[in-house]
């Protein structure tokens, strides 16, 4: 594609996404706004149906979510995030905290007695307020979270692209017309496998420090993008400083999972924590089970839902998906 038309859709996402509409409540919705909300809704029924099938019947385990715990996801050093506090609260004398991802849930759970498993989780995360406007970004959603004892990246990369492919080939085949009317039948075609890949240190040799907006305005299928500097469970390569991990784009949308292969060896565990700044009393059961050899090697990843739904719908903001929008800076009555 040249220069031109990637400039032309570039600037035409950063226009609509700064025009973007902040979600309104159920209750102050047009008759038409409530239908389309309805459309979405059954597409999100749909979606959830097929994806928790498609897992059970691979062998995952269903788990329930967790919501409150001593150890969730640090969200730190991830470049990628922006938490501006984090909910904490103290019960029977310990501070506890909402769930930011299951991961440290999934790795313990993988390791000690469900060798596949996934789970629809809560995530919490305080967004500053400028993201709201993002029209990817809500401070409350859900992952599917799941696990793989023993599986490569390329294992879980591969699984996903056929997730993701069938999922496509059955809406088209079962919701046609929620997806007509949603203006995204035609556009929403099913991927070819394998999924183009990236490296994220080429890209930002090629594009410079905004290459994922760039990325986004050229991509009509979605990529992977691998090798990304992130939390302490992401397994590093500390001789070439190489990330076995990776993110799954989406057109326009941006990222809509975040996985990877993990750390279970205590020493570079340790290590890792030490360079981070990271608390190891918030990881102290994960420490343990580490240094006892119990932690075993698996990865994994965790799909946004309301993402997911946008991009299949074509919303124009996540709240759109969720009855209840939780945007950043905004708090509505429920």
């Amino acid at each position: 594609m040249i220069k031109e038309q990637v400039d032309v859709r570039k600037d035409a996402l950063v226009l609509s996404r700064e025009l973007v509409e902040m979600p309104r409540p159920l209750e102050l919705l047009s008759e038409s706004e409530i239908e389309k909300k309805h459309c979405i809704s059954r597409v999100m029924t749909y979606v959830l149906k097929h994806l928790t099938s498609q897992f059970a019947s691979n062998g995952f385990e269903w788990l329930l979510p967790v919501i409150l715990s001593q150890s969730t996801d640090p969200l730190w050093p991830d470049q990628c995030a922006s938490i501006e506090k984090r909910v904490e609260l103290e019960i029977y004398g310990k501070t506890v905290r909402a769930t930011a991802s299951m991961i440290i849930h999934k790795l313990v759970a993988c390791s000690i007695i469900s060798p596949k498993l996934f789970s629809l989780s809560p995530n919490v995360r305080i967004e500053k307020s400028e993201r709201g406007t993002s029209g990817v970004h809500a401070y409350e959603f859900t992952q599917l979270d799941f696990e793989v004892r023993n599986a490569s990246s390329r294992d879980i990369r591969s699984f996903v692209e056929g997730v993701i492919c069938r999922l496509i080939e059955n809406l088209k085949e079962d919701m046609g017309e929620e997806l007509l009317y949603l203006g995204r039948y035609d556009d929403l075609r099913k991927p070819r496998i394998p999924f183009e890949l990236y490296d994220k240190a080429e890209l930002e040799k090629e594009y410079g420090v905004q290459w994922e907006k760039r990325m986004l305005c050229e991509i009509d299928y979605p990529v992977w993008v691998t090798n990304l500097p992130r939390e302490f469970y992401d397994f590093e390569d500390f001789q070439s400083g190489k990330w076995d991990n990776y993110d799954l784009l989406l057109p326009q949308y941006g990222e809509v999972l975040s996985g990877g292969k993990r750390e279970f060896e205590f020493g570079k565990i340790g290590k890792k924590m030490e360079r981070d700044n990271v608390r190891k009393e918030n990881y102290s059961l994960l420490l343990r089970l580490a240094e006892e050899g119990r932690l075993k090697p698996s990865a994994g990843a965790g799909i946004g839902i309301e993402r997911l739904v946008s991009w299949i719908t074509g919303a124009k903001h996540i709240g759109e998906t969720q009855l209840f929008p939780k945007i950043p800076g905004i708090v509505y009555d429920l």
